[in-house]
């Protein structure tokens, strides 16, 4: 059995693909078990010795912070607080980012400034690891105070509330536990609001999104290039002289991954009688490139953000410190999420863009990609459907980091919106695929008409494996069931 280790080191989001490709186990390493019952036991005395109050620990929470809950209530206080606060709405978190929640959440609470339990850390971990996933809506985060109203949804079933997914059914969490001879795990003081404090939500869409755009950065790569020889372009835009002298890392990196995917093209070394290609093939390093840029920066906040503790009050054991603070609040992340989702946005703005140049009937190809057009529409409606796909992304760019609703009679008076961030960006990186794909069948359908002359060998050994699934298209057909099968491709 392949497991990680939770412990202090730092967890990336190539790890993170990893435990999930690999369908790895987690296990408390001995260092964070100690951490945490070191946390846990100073917590209790504090609780036991202390008479002041203290934030949520023994006070109610958000504006009713002021208000002292009894000792004999602070267990009571904390399943309260996960039942009032799960009260998500909308569809249902995908199944694999509410994994990625578990794991994140997992790893900020093993570091020993939380207060819970390794009983409470250690449910989580058999919830990862036998593949029951609580079941969790997508509104209802304001992405500051922590993710409350999707955290409780995460937490519900630990003391067998709520509703989970096993085995692709959704089931009653308590029903689950049962099978699995696991008694509902009830919370000590502090620990509920622990587990909803948090920006996990956030953070497990930031780590899909991520992961995810970086694929299709690359792959955008590759349609551009497809693009460009079947549109017959000239390769002299990707030459180093060019970026050298502009030196952006991602429009050098885009450059000279240009010439490599087009190197030993034929149709790139013949002569060309154009000036100049428009700028959506000439300008590939300079625009691919920024996206790429951008990703790389949104890379690095959540790399950090996976890696702290993001609840409230923080706990300092060494220093006997209770400190309440704002390490919930998700403008980092809010900001990240506009920027990435902006940055894959103009992948697909420009890739429509070449869609379009292909069916326009220049450069000797034919008017929509067919052989007897009029008689066949051919490919002009993919690129209606790119650009309203396109379209949509540029409203899904709004910002949503420039709101802000007072909540909690004012207590909470600036959020971060950032749970809305990563709900539009998980759906334009959807869409970029849904672009990128029509880009590609489009490009595929234009080479043909370059035959005999061939692309470079990386093209044409892509094109081959992509005609094991969609063919060339003789004349109209139903061209959903041919975009389908070219996503499906993409995604294999």
């Amino acid at each position: 059995m392949d497991i990680h280790h939770i412990s202090s080191k730092t967890i990336s989001i190539a790890d993170i693909k990893d435990i999930l490709i690999k369908n790895k186990k987690l296990q408390l390493s001995a260092e964070s078990k100690k951490a945490i019952e070191k946390c846990r036991s100073y917590l209790d005395l504090k609780i036991k010795n202390e008479t002041s109050a203290m934030y949520g620990i023994n006070t109610g929470f958000g504006s009713l912070c002021d208000i002292r809950i009894s000792l004999e209530d602070l267990e009571k206080l904390q399943s309260n607080l996960i039942r009032s606060h799960a009260c998500g709405m909308g569809d249902e978190v995908p199944k694999e980012i509410v994994k990625i929640m578990l794991l994140l959440k997992i790893q900020s609470l093993s570091y020993g400034h939380s207060g819970v339990s390794v009983a409470t850390v250690e449910r989580l971990i058999d919830f990862f690891n036998l593949n029951i996933l609580p079941v969790v809506f997508q509104k209802g985060s304001l992405g500051a105070s922590g993710d409350l109203a999707p955290l409780a949804h995460l937490s519900l079933p630990i003391f067998g509330e709520g509703k989970v997914w096993y085995k692709d059914t959704i089931r009653e969490s308590a029903e689950v536990l049962k099978e699995h001879h696991l008694a509902p795990h009830y919370l000590q003081a502090k620990e509920g609001l622990a587990l909803i404090n948090g920006t996990q939500f956030m953070s497990a869409y930031g780590v899909w999104c991520l992961i995810n755009a970086e694929k299709l950065s690359n792959f955008a790569d590759l349609c551009a290039a497809l693009s460009a020889d079947a549109f017959d372009c000239k390769t002299e835009p990707y030459l180093p002289f060019i970026h050298h002298i502009r030196p952006h890392d991602g429009q050098v990196k885009t450059a000279a991954r240009m010439l490599e995917l087009l190197s030993g093209s034929e149709i790139a070394q013949g002569i060309k009688t154009q000036t100049q290609d428009p700028y959506s093939f000439r300008c590939v390093p300079q625009v691919h490139g920024a996206s790429k840029d951008a990703i790389a920066h949104v890379h690095q906040i959540f790399e950090t953000e996976i890696n702290s503790v993001t609840d409230n009050p923080n706990i300092f054991p060494e220093e006997d410190l209770i400190l309440s603070g704002g390490n919930f609040h998700g403008q980092t992340l809010a900001l990240g999420f506009d920027y990435l989702a902006i940055a894959l946005a103009e992948l697909g703005n420009i890739s429509e863009r070449r869609t379009y140049n292909l069916i326009s009937g220049k450069r000797g190809l034919p008017e929509f990609l067919v052989a007897n057009p009029g008689l066949n529409s051919g490919f002009m409606i993919p690129q209606y459907t790119a650009a309203s796909i396109v379209s949509e992304n540029k409203q899904l760019c709004t910002p949503s980091s420039v709101d802000s609703i007072p909540s909690s009679n004012g207590q909470e008076d600036h959020v971060s919106m950032g749970a809305n961030g990563a709900v539009k960006t998980y759906k334009v990186v959807h869409n970029l695929q849904n672009i990128l794909a029509i880009e590609w069948f489009n490009a595929a359908q234009a080479m043909e008409f370059r035959r005999p002359l061939k692309s470079s060998p990386i093209i044409e050994n892509k094109l081959a494996d992509y005609r094991k699934q969609v063919n060339f298209i003789q004349e109209d057909k139903i061209m959903h069931n041919e975009l389908m099968k070219t996503v499906d491709w993409l995604n294999n």
